[in-house]
C-alpha cells in the first residue's frame, strides 16, 4: 500500500497517545503469559484428551497449569475446572451447584449479570440483598433471607464497577450458621489482580476467575471447587474436566492464564502500592479540579486499581465520547453493559438515584498504568467536564 493510501486509512484527528484506564474491562497481556502461550500457537499443538505423544505433551501443559492455578487459589488441583472465562465460571458455579442440589439462591443486587441471570435461569427462588452507600453487603438483610432452603449464596469478592472488597469471611460465617446446606460462591474475577486469593477467598466453596482481568488472554477462566462442594455440568459433551465441563481444552489460553496468575502474584505487593499511588493522585486531582466531583464508596475499602467518580450534571456517555477524542479510555461501568443507556444496577443497588448513576465514570488502573497516564487524564478530564456543563 502506498504512503498516501495508508494515510487515507488512518483515523482523522487520532490522538497522539492512547491512555488506557479501563483495566477492569480487560488488561493488556503480560509478557509472561505471551511467552507461555506462544509455543502452543506456533509449533506445538495437540488435544489433551488423546493418548499419543503429541496429545500427552498438551495434557502435561494443562496439568502443570492446573497445579499452578490450584496452588495460587488455595484448592486441590482436582478442584480446578477450566472454562471459557468468568461468565462461564459464574454460570457453572450457580447453575452447576443448583443442578446438583436444587433450592433457593441468595445473592446481592451488585453482582455481575453472569451471576444474576444464572440465578434467575436455574432457580425459582432468588433472594437479592441490597448494599449500603459504600457498596458493602447489608449483613442484617443477608441474615434475614438465609434459611435451610438456601443451596447457593453468591457474593462477589471485589465489585467490578466500584472496586469494593466484600467481607467474605463474615459472609461465610453467617452462611454457615443460617444456611448450613448452602455452598458459598464468590466471583473473584476482579480480585485476582489485587488480592491473595489463598487467604481472601479461603472461606468460599466456589471461586470464579477470568484470565484477561490479570494480564492473561481473553477467552479462558476457571472455577475452583473446594472440598465437598458439588457441581453438576451445564455443558455436555466429551466429559472433560472430571465430567464437570466438556469441550476440548484451550491449551494456549490455559498456559497463559497460569503464567499471568504467577506474575500477578509475584508482583502484587509492589504493583498494588504503585497503582494505589497513581489512583489516589488521579482521584484527588480530579476532585480538586472539578466542582462537585464525588468519589463513589470509601477508597480504603477498594482495590488499588479502582477510581470511580461522579460528575453531577454530566452524562457519562457524553463524557466518554470527549475522552475518547483525546485518547483516554475509561468506562461508564461494566464492560458488558457499555453502550447501554440504562443506569448501572450496581449504583442503583447502593441507593444512588438514576441521575447520579448516569453521571458516573470508572477509571480503572492496572499493571501497565504509568505516571504519564495520570498526567494525561488530569489534563483532559476537567476541561471535558467543563465543556459539557457549559452545554458546548
Amino acid at each position: 500500500m502506498s504512503a498516501s493510501g495508508a494515510q487515507a486509512l488512518a483515523p482523522r484527528d487520532a490522538p497522539a497517545r492512547v491512555v488506557y484506564l479501563d483495566h477492569a474491562a480487560t488488561t493488556p497481556v503480560r509478557p509472561e503469559a505471551r511467552d507461555a502461550m506462544l509455543p502452543w500457537l506456533t509449533g506445538r499443538f495437540g488435544n489433551p484428551s488423546g493418548s499419543h505423544p503429541v496429545a500427552r505433551a498438551a495434557r502435561t501443559a494443562v496439568d502443570d497449569a492446573r497445579d499452578t492455578v490450584a496452588g495460587l487459589l488455595g484448592v486441590a488441583p482436582a478442584g480446578i475446572v477450566f472454562t471459557s472465562g468468568g461468565t462461564e465460571a459464574d454460570n457453572l458455579a450457580v447453575g452447576g451447584a443448583l443442578r446438583a442440589r436444587p433450592g433457593a439462591v441468595v445473592t446481592t443486587g451488585a453482582e455481575h449479570h453472569a451471576v444474576l441471570h444464572a440465578a434467575k435461569g436455574f432457580a425459582t427462588d432468588v433472594r437479592t440483598v441490597g448494599l449500603d452507600g459504600d457498596g458493602m453487603v447489608d449483613m442484617e438483610r443477608l441474615a434475614a433471607v438465609l434459611d435451610d432452603d438456601v443451596r447457593v449464596v453468591s457474593v462477589m469478592l471485589v465489585n467490578n464497577e466500584i472496586g469494593t472488597v466484600q467481607p467474605l469471611d463474615r459472609v461465610a460465617a453467617l452462611v454457615r450458621r443460617r444456611a448450613p446446606h448452602a455452598v458459598l460462591h464468590t466471583d473473584a474475577v476482579q480480585a485476582a489482580a489485587w488480592l491473595d486469593l489463598r487467604t481472601a477467598a479461603a472461606d468460599a466453596d466456589l471461586i470464579s476467575i477470568s484470565a484477561h482481568k490479570f494480564g492473561g488472554p481473553q477467552g479462558v477462566g476457571a472455577l475452583a471447587v473446594r472440598g465437598g462442594a458439588e457441581v453438576a455440568p451445564i455443558v455436555f459433551g466429551g466429559g472433560q474436566e472430571r465430567e464437570r465441563r466438556s469441550g476440548t481444552h484451550n491449551v494456549a489460553g490455559i498456559a497463559g492464564m497460569a503464567a499471568a496468575l504467577v506474575a500477578a502474584d509475584a508482583s502484587r505487593v509492589e504493583e498494588t502500592a504503585r497503582v494505589a499511588a497513581h489512583r489516589d493522585r488521579l482521584a484527588d486531582g480530579l476532585i480538586a479540579e472539578i466542582s462537585d466531583a464525588r468519589e463513589t464508596g470509601r477508597r480504603a475499602a477498594k482495590v488499588a486499581g479502582n477510581c470511580h467518580l461522579r460528575f453531577p450534571g454530566v452524562e457519562s456517555e457524553a463524557l466518554l465520547v470527549l475522552l475518547d477524542e483525546e485518547g483516554v479510555c475509561a468506562s461508564a461501568g461494566s464492560a458488558c453493559a457499555s453502550g447501554a443507556l440504562e443506569p448501572s444496577h450496581v449504583l442503583l443497588a447502593m441507593g444512588l438515584v438514576p441521575a447520579d448513576a448516569a453521571s458516573s465514570i470508572r477509571f480503572s488502573l492496572g499493571w501497565t498504568t504509568t505516571a504519564a497516564d495520570i498526567d494525561a487524564a488530569l489534563r483532559v478530564v476537567p476541561p471535558a467536564v467543563a465543556r459539557l456543563r457549559a452545554g458546548r
